[in-house]
């Protein structure tokens, strides 16, 4: 029975790419309570440290009207921004695959080329490199590629650099809170917060699922212990509601005519990019209905209890407006309770924007903007919950500089606005074009939404900038730098594959078969033998058609027309080769010419091997491998390895070559049962052949050479230099689990 991968089967997963989680009912409802644990913990715990980075803890108490317009600006900022904004439009606006963040949405004005599974098995077309001719969605102009990719990409590195705010921020504020209870050890807060931090990036390699089902319930009495104070503190200034009147915010800007408050209301604000980078993780049913129903009105609730106590203390709780705001006595139980659990809550924020970070490091390795790094996939069910190992440490070590650093949460909070408002507005951006082209809404509801939310993002990002000497240059060194290696890693890859695309061969315009007859061939030697001249060959078996390589490097079907002396004879060994294709399209790789001109022999067998990774955690082994036969040249095939996205790529030649025996059994001609004794011995001895690109820079002397020549010197230098040296480090096979004994790597001079 064929078990070819049938529409019905993974092929249909293969049409249809992968969807956002869906889930009803009670599943949804788990899947809402674990959002609590992954994306609200970085917006829940901002009352922590808000009020005071608005008002600083040295600063007399403002008066009864500042305080109420400052909560007014902070409850419309939450209504605006995390609720109306994210939650509701935003939200809406992610890739097919579910996932979310500033990638996803360039993805969407300009998604990659999908691939053409069949045509990476036609090996007798030539192929060229396309990418050029991907048109984004909606016929966006490419004029405007990349401009948006170049601040998609800044807008990406900003809100890594918030991957390592958020922890550093979050937990030093919760940690800060024992000086109230405890004064004498205000000096060790630094040690408090590494001491929590690090286990936190310890239990990384566990899953977000795990991670998240755990952080959930702190999250969950972290936000009702939120909302409960916030009610007993209501009680000490009623007066305060009054701050659901806008104008009571308008005017305190007005009176105070102090533009830098602003970034202290953006603070309540952070952690809405987190919803939508986390959108993978989760769906849109699931965060829309934690945060409007539970997380909101708690965060609202805090905000207005703590500018009640404000209002009625005064000084008495400048010095840490959260902690000192706690009903009870300031070593009470009910403050050891919300103290442990503050920092729980922290630790579960810096969580959210650790797994934000992973998804958006998945992104841009599958866009080619980062190297290939190791992605481990956590979950059977939920692709987009993974654990980037790599970035995971990069990570704890940058947040553990950080605290060093900065010492106390006030000089971290300077830091952190810039990141947020910075991805806030490029959010903005990138919606608005994708409402236009994507969507293809009416372009004044484009415009409506850009002028309106780019108005509001915009103050925010003026009043951060005005932060930058006091430590917002941070994440904006952190983001140029990322930005300006994942525009060099595009730049270079796009060149690689631009190479390889074009070095694609017609194999029929290079191999042809001959005059049949006897030809003496090696026998039990394996492929690393034919590396020299001089080897001796036992000339006891033979195979009946000859095959010639042309020696002339021509394309076109003419070539074949050539004299037999151009031609150089190809012998045929009885072994198997599996040939990988790491780049799609028509012909055979570039990595199989440069074989062939190397050692002028032909394997018995000759698989062309491309993978096509499924949405789905596991592929069944009879639908792993679809086979398709070469007819221009005895025992050539083209294969395509499907795998799941938690399997491991570990290609195994028994089930390939019992797909291939099948094939030729149901061809059914008289030697079959001869052609299959052949495929099974030489599989017997199977190599692995993978390209290994020597990378040099193509240098050009146009007119005005002289003036060219430091160009090419800094492009030789940028190509042979740097990336030559990284592809070796972060080569295509790092997910190879195979023996490396089995494995050839071909050497070519690919000048790019």
């Amino acid at each position: 029975m064929d078990s070819r991968v049938t529409p019905d089967s993974v092929e249909k997963a293969i049409a249809q790419p992968r969807r956002p989680h869906s889930a009803r009912g009670w599943a949804l409802l788990s899947l809402s309570f674990s959002t609590l644990g992954v994306i609200y913990s970085d917006i829940g715990t901002s009352p922590l440290y808000v009020l005071n980075g608005i008002w600083a803890p040295d600063a007399p108490a403002p008066p009864k009207e500042d305080v109420i317009g400052g909560i007014s600006a902070i409850i419309w900022a939450m209504f605006l921004m995390p609720l109306l904004k994210y939650v509701f439009i935003c939200l809406r606006f992610g890739t097919g695959e579910g996932e979310g963040g500033s990638f996803a949405l360039f993805q969407g004005l300009y998604p990659p080329p999908r691939q053409d599974i069949d045509g990476d098995r036609v090996l007798t077309g030539d192929s060229a490199y396309k990418a050029k001719s991907v048109s984004g969605s909606g016929h966006i102009p490419n004029l405007f590629r990349w401009p948006l990719f170049v601040w998609c990409l800044f807008a990406t590195g900003l809100t890594i650099a918030d991957g390592v705010l958020t922890p550093a921020v979050s937990v030093t504020s919760a940690a800060a809170g024992i000086a109230v209870a405890k004064p004498s050890v205000a000096n060790a807060i630094t040690g408090i917060a590494l001491a929590f931090l690090i286990p936190l990036f310890l239990v990384q390699p566990f899953g977000t699922g795990k991670i998240g089902f755990m952080f959930a319930p702190v999250t969950f009495i972290w936000l009702i212990l939120l909302g409960v104070t916030g009610i007993v503190n209501i009680i000490a200034f009623p007066g305060i509601f009054r701050a659901f009147d806008p104008s009571r915010a308008v005017l305190w800007f007005v009176r105070t005519k102090n533009y830098d408050n602003l970034a202290g209301v953006l603070l309540a604000v952070t952690g809405c990019e987190a919803m939508f980078a986390n959108l993978g993780q989760f769906n849109i049913l699931s965060i829309q209905l934690s945060f409007s129903s539970f997380v909101f009105p708690n965060l609202i609730l805090a905000y207005l209890g703590q500018g009640s106590r404000v209002v009625r203390d005064g000084d008495a709780v400048m010095n840490n407006i959260f902690y000192a705001t706690i009903p009870g006595s300031s070593n009470g139980p009910l403050f050891w309770i919300v103290y442990v659990f503050g920092i729980l809550a922290t630790l579960t924020a810096s969580q959210a924007m650790i797994t934000a970070t992973f998804s958006l490091i998945q992104q841009v390795v599958s866009m080619k903007s980062l190297p290939p790094i190791r992605i481990r996939h956590t979950s059977e069910k939920i692709q987009g919950q993974i654990f980037v190992p790599v970035v995971n440490w990069i990570l704890m070590i940058a947040v553990i500089i950080i605290v060093v650093v900065f010492k106390n949460s006030n000089n971290l909070t300077n830091a952190y606005g810039f990141a947020v408002a910075t991805v806030m507005f490029s959010t903005t951006t990138l919606i608005a074009v994708q409402m236009i082209y994507v969507k293809h809404w009416p372009v004044i509801i484009a415009l409506a939404f850009f002028l309106f939310y780019g108005f509001v993002d915009g103050l925010f990002w003026g009043a951060s900038l005005r932060k930058i000497p006091d430590g917002a240059w941070v994440p904006l060194m952190m983001a140029s730098v990322l930005m300006i290696f994942m525009l060099y890693w595009t730049w270079a890859k796009r060149l690689e594959d631009r190479f390889d695309g074009a070095n694609r061969r017609n194999l029929r315009h290079f191999i042809v078969a001959g005059e049949k007859g006897e030809v003496t061939i090696p026998t039990n030697q394996h492929l690393h033998a034919i590396t020299s001249e001089n080897d001796e060959f036992d000339e006891s078996e033979s195979v009946q058609e000859r095959y010639y390589y042309l020696a002339r490097d021509k394309t076109s079907n003419d070539s074949i027309q050539e004299q037999p002396e151009d031609r150089k004879e190809l012998v045929r060994i009885p072994t198997c080769a599996v040939f990988h294709k790491f780049a799609a399209g028509k012909g055979v790789p570039h990595s199989f010419v440069g074989f062939i001109r190397q050692w002028p022999a032909l394997p018995q067998v000759v698989i062309f091997l491309s993978v096509c990774v499924l949405p789905v955690a596991s592929v069944p082994a009879d639908q792993r491998y679809d086979v398709d036969k070469v007819r221009s040249v005895k025992g050539f095939y083209g294969v395509t390895y499907y795998i799941g996205f938690r399997e491991n790529f570990e290609v195994k030649i028994d089930e390939v070559v019992a797909r291939i025996c099948s094939l030729e059994t149901v061809a059914g001609h008289h030697e079959s049962s001869e052609t299959i004794n052949e495929i099974r011995r030489a599989a017997l001895q199977t190599t692995h052949i993978i390209p290994h690109y020597h990378v040099m820079s193509k240098v050009e002397l146009r007119k005005g050479g002289l003036i060219r020549l430091p160009f090419n010197w800094i492009r030789r230098f940028l190509i042979e230099s740097i990336y030559r040296r990284l592809i070796i480090s972060f080569p295509e096979t790092a997910k190879w689990t195979g023996p490396a004994d089995d494995i050839i790597r071909v050497g070519i001079a690919a000048k790019i």
